[in-house]
């Protein structure tokens, strides 16, 4: 694995090998080489404990023709609230770069967070009146800490195209929005969820999960195959359909069910919308969502 300090950043540089970067200067230095050469960049944030559906991330990036993969790997603690899991969230950062290299990335952004905010920042984003619903509701300030982060990595970066996994549903329409209000160049696109044999969307918290919970939590994914199944009889069914599954898994505790349309505003009588779970399993937040297709 090259560093930093191993790769030249001319105007005829091109990455040959994965190269970490702890500096997010060093980084903005070779991508804006990249950038002069005409190669387009594709950048892929993480907070690491790299799984499978990472790794999907990744391999759309690489579809991308004659893309330079970056891969950000930083926990951010701006979007841990008090007495959230922001010392025990998994980190396994040597397989991480393992695993970048294996899916051929080629620059990984691996900051310290006195890289990222200085010891007085004071200037972030508001992620609105939509940071403070859903998962904003109950985690107060969330969507401010993940909306300056992205934002930084944008501006470090200054990729063409930014992938962010479709479990993370708010959060992935929050940084549309903020695409476009702030007037970024940057296209964000969606990947679909990867689920585990079982139905279970991949997540880093899950491995939190005891057995018990872990067979718990499947509740998730049927609420949403229920309720999307539903969707012809209409939004009324929908929900329904997913509160009974969810009511019958005692283990699971459930924040918020909830129908919105596909920007996550009221729910349509007919046409796309999203059906959305936030719950507690044991003392562990799972998320998971649908597409829906409503019938008038």
């Amino acid at each position: 694995m090259s560093t930093a300090d191993d790769v030249g950043a001319g105007p005829g540089y091109t990455a040959r090998e994965l190269t970490v970067h702890r500096r997010p200067a060093e980084l903005a230095k070779v991508t804006r080489a990249l950038r002069a050469t005409g190669r387009p960049i594709t950048l892929v944030p993480t907070m690491g404990a790299l799984h499978e559906g990472h790794l999907e991330l990744i391999r759309a990036a690489r579809k991308v023709p004659a893309t330079v993969t970056v891969v950000s790997i930083f926990v951010n603690p701006l979007q841990f609230g008090p007495g959230e899991d922001l010392d025990r969230y998994p980190r396994s950062f040597e397989s991480d770069v393992d695993l970048c290299r294996e899916e051929g990335v080629e620059l990984v952004l691996a900051p310290e967070p006195v890289d990222m905010y200085a010891p007085d920042h004071q200037i972030g984003l508001a992620a609105g009146s939509l940071g403070e619903e859903l998962e904003g509701a109950s985690r107060p300030g969330h969507f401010d800490g993940m909306l300056t982060v992205v934002a930084k990595l944008i501006g470090i970066v200054r990729p063409d195209l930014a992938l962010f996994g479709e479990k993370d549903y708010q959060q992935l329409v929050l940084i549309r929005r903020m695409a476009r209000d702030l007037n970024f160049d940057t296209r964000i696109q969606g990947v679909p969820i990867v689920r585990q044999h079982d139905g279970l969307a991949l997540s880093s918290r899950n491995v939190y999960l005891s057995d018990a919970q872990r067979q718990a939590a499947l509740g998730l994914s049927a609420a949403m195959a229920a309720g999307a199944h539903a969707g012809p009889a209409g939004p009324e069914a929908v929900l329904a359909a997913a509160r009974s599954v969810l009511e019958a898994e005692p283990l699971v505790q459930v924040d918020y069910l909830e129908l919105r349309d596909i920007d996550l505003g009221p729910v349509p009588e007919s046409g796309e919308a999203r059906l959305l779970v936030a719950a507690k399993v044991g003392d562990t937040r799972l998320l998971d969502n649908a597409l829906v297709q409503l019938s008038a």
